[in-house]
């Protein structure tokens, strides 16, 4: 059936259901997981090299943080999980991570963090479903 499970997560409640989802269908199937959460907002224009890289700390603290989390939940599972921290727009990013490394089905939240379709189906998870090379499996 799947061997390589992406599942997109960014810490919201919608990617939280995503991984529990993606956890027993590695269970089920025996696939590879990882994950996928996309590093975006980085600030374009700073006064010094000291605020971006001020930004960048806490960013990787809190995808460490995300990581760590979506780890211990899958081992608690009994499924060892690959995480994946990618800068980028998150349609692309995603999509092109998972062609590039052949990746049988993506998992993603209804809704996640999306500022601008929070009150519509999510604007990633729909186009993720336009673009991505395999199946998607979008988790109410």
């Amino acid at each position: 059936m799947f061997n390589k499970i992406l599942v997109a997560f960014d810490g919201s409640e919608g990617s939280r259901k995503a991984l529990k989802k993606a956890i027993e269908l590695a269970q089920c199937t025996g696939a590879e997981l990882h994950t996928i959460s996309v590093e975006v907002d980085l600030p374009h224009y700073v006064a010094t090299i000291g605020e971006f890289e001020e930004v960048k700390i806490q960013k990787d603290a809190y995808f460490e943080k995300l990581n760590r989390e979506a780890e211990e939940l899958a081992k608690a599972s009994g499924i060892k999980l690959t995480p994946h921290v990618v800068a980028g727009h998150a349609v692309d990013a995603i999509t092109a991570f998972c062609e590039e490394d052949g990746f049988d089905v993506i998992v993603v939240g209804f809704t996640g963090h999306s500022r601008i379709f929070e009150r519509i189906w999510g604007g990633t998870s729909r186009n993720i479903v336009r673009f991505a090379p395999c199946t998607v499996i979008i988790v109410k």
